[in-house]
């Protein structure tokens, strides 16, 4: 799975969340993806951390976590499948 895969599937998730979701009301979808994408291919390069990317969006902290939450819970998964 790409970092874009990734990303694409965390996007899905996030928007499946029903508190969550209202955060990416006119919120360019397709920049935020870019950019996460990005920023999450430099991660996986120990470069940077994917969560930047958001932070401007007004979450609480524990939304903030639920996002991360998700988007290791993606990351664990393409792990697995690059395993397997």
């Amino acid at each position: 799975m790409t970092a874009a895969e990734v990303v694409a599937r965390w996007l899905r998730l996030v928007e499946a969340d029903a508190e969550l979701s209202p955060y990416l009301i006119g919120v360019d979808l397709g920049r935020l993806s870019a950019h996460l994408t990005a920023s999450l291919a430099n991660a996986l390069d120990g470069h940077a951390t994917p969560t930047e990317g958001w932070r401007g969006l007004g979450l609480s902290e524990a939304q903030h976590r639920r996002m991360v939450d998700y988007l290791v819970g993606v990351a664990e998964l393409r792990a697995f499948e690059v395993l397997a």
